[in-house]
């Protein structure tokens, strides 16, 4: 069965040609009220994403995940590998709020917040009208033959491409190991640093490859979110949508003429200038529908409202809207799936609220040591533990002691008895417990130990204590 030609759109993406090799995008450059406010937008979550791993909050990485070291910081608060239950609460949060912001509104995170995206338009692409042009200027620089002009605009806008590759690698690499140590090694110089060196510039490379040439291929091929959103959307969800029923009339869309009323004649307010093909970013015809290439970026708004400006139609033919809001002229409103992925966020917003309040700042684990029953030494019943201490904190704790608060007993600590957890830090080792045979119930009890530094407590845990039957 054949692809009625209206439908044909659906077997092919316009960044790879009939003969499967790559079809590179030439989009016009966008002018409008939505590309001025993306503009803003960028440029903030830009300054965003390079300071934050530079920003300290209380002595913490602003945000930092660092995988090897399993350590981790969100907003100033140092998430450790015990707490990596609130790490799998806070993703999860994330997945639910993107999912309800695409059921609502699209793909508007592509468009708007994405980093992709943002690095692409608002920075490479503009260097790129800069040195080559615009649409036709670019057009015509690649089917131009190798001469001065285009070597040099080709050297000037690939060193350029480079450069910026590998100062978004750096600010990749601060994320992971942390901004004061990628400053220490950038102060060491690279021949100290080789290990490091080789895999900042694979990432480097990496980057330039998706910026200098996958480009737009990423959000059509390589991300997966195009494909979720055709799961999630429905007939009340807001896109980037062309108003069919207004562009197509009952005669169908037709090129502009001056003379004619279109209204009589039937025809829709779209003239087929295909200027909203021509300023799209991943070269898709808006007019199809909704189509996983779309990123919302609303190029193709700005240009149409431009187009209808000249024509004297209303603005709009090209606009954020549902399909009920096209077709049945119904306003948005929550629907009852909406309501429940709001439901859901809600109640894990506050259950990490929550949590985060009740997480401590030091975490103690004392364990009595495997194998080893109890042992009498003089009067009292003495247990062998081992202890682990992390100090999840930016502050040293010099002078750190183990107390028996519940029952009464002695702590006697194997080697250096002098502790002292640096920041960030963990502090092992092996120590004594001895309780007089009175205050023992059983030959299993619940003991509670307290941590304290300079005498200020700052820890309290519980573990077993083993003792002999005969006692009460």
């Amino acid at each position: 069965m054949e692809t009625p030609e209206k439908e044909s759109f659906r077997d092919t993406i316009a960044t790879i040609d009939e003969s499967g090799k790559r079809n590179f995008i030439y989009p016009k450059k966008p002018v409008g009220k939505f590309y001025d406010r993306r503009k803003v937008l960028s440029y903030i979550l830009l300054v965003f994403l390079i300071a934050a791993p530079f920003i300290k909050i209380n002595g913490s990485q602003f945000l930092l995940f660092n995988v090897l070291e399993r350590k981790f910081s969100i907003f100033g608060f140092p998430f450790w590998p015990q707490d990596f239950y609130l790490f799998v609460i806070s993703m999860i949060i994330g997945v639910v709020g993107l999912t309800l912001f695409t059921v609502a509104f699209g793909r508007i995170f592509c468009g708007w917040f994405c980093p992709q995206t943002i690095f692409m338009e608002m920075v490479f692409r503009r260097i790129e009208y800069w040195i080559d042009g615009d649409r036709g200027s670019q057009i015509r620089l690649a089917k131009q033959k190798w001469d001065a002009e285009k070597i040099r605009k080709r050297a000037l806008k690939l060193t350029i491409f480079f450069f910026l590759s590998f100062l978004i690698a750096n600010v990749f690499l601060a994320y992971l190991i942390g901004s004061d140590e990628l400053l220490k090694l950038v102060t060491e110089g690279p021949a100290a640093n080789l290990g490091t060196l080789i895999p900042l510039l694979i990432f480097t490379g990496v980057f330039y490859f998706v910026f200098a040439w996958f480009r737009e291929q990423v959000c059509i091929i390589a991300c997966p979110y195009g494909r979720m959103q055709g799961v999630l959307l429905d007939n009340k969800s807001i896109n980037v949508a062309y108003d069919h029923v207004r562009g197509e009339g009952t005669a169908g869309r037709a090129k502009f003429d001056k003379r004619e009323d279109r209204s009589t004649t039937g025809k829709g307010d779209c003239i087929d200038c295909k200027q909203c093909i021509h300023v799209c970013p991943t070269g898709i015809d808006i007019r199809n529908g909704t189509q996983l290439e779309c990123i919302n970026c609303t190029a193709c708004i700005d240009e149409c409202d431009t187009i209808m400006d000249k024509v004297g139609f209303p603005r709009g033919l090209i606009r954020y809207a549902s399909e009920d809001e096209i077709v049945k002229k119904e306003k948005f409103t929550l629907t009852l799936r909406m309501k429940g992925y709001i439901a859901v966020l809600t109640i894990l917003i506050v259950a990490l609220v929550g949590l985060l309040f009740l997480r401590n700042d030091v975490e103690a684990t004392i364990l009595r040591l495997p194998g080893q029953l109890y042992e009498k030494k003089g009067e009292n019943i003495s247990n062998v533990f081992t202890y682990k201490i992390i100090n999840k904190t930016v502050a040293d704790f010099e002078n750190v002691t183990l107390v028996l608060e519940n029952p009464k007993g002695t702590i006697k600590l194997v080697g250096n008895t002098k502790l002292r957890i640096p920041k960030e830090g963990t502090l092992k080792g092996t120590m004594f417990i001895e309780i007089n045979p009175s205050l023992i119930e059983g030959d299993k009890m619940k003991i509670k130990i307290g941590v304290y530094n300079d005498g200020k407590l700052i820890e309290t845990t519980k573990t077993t204590f083993l003792g002999p039957r005969s006692f009460n």
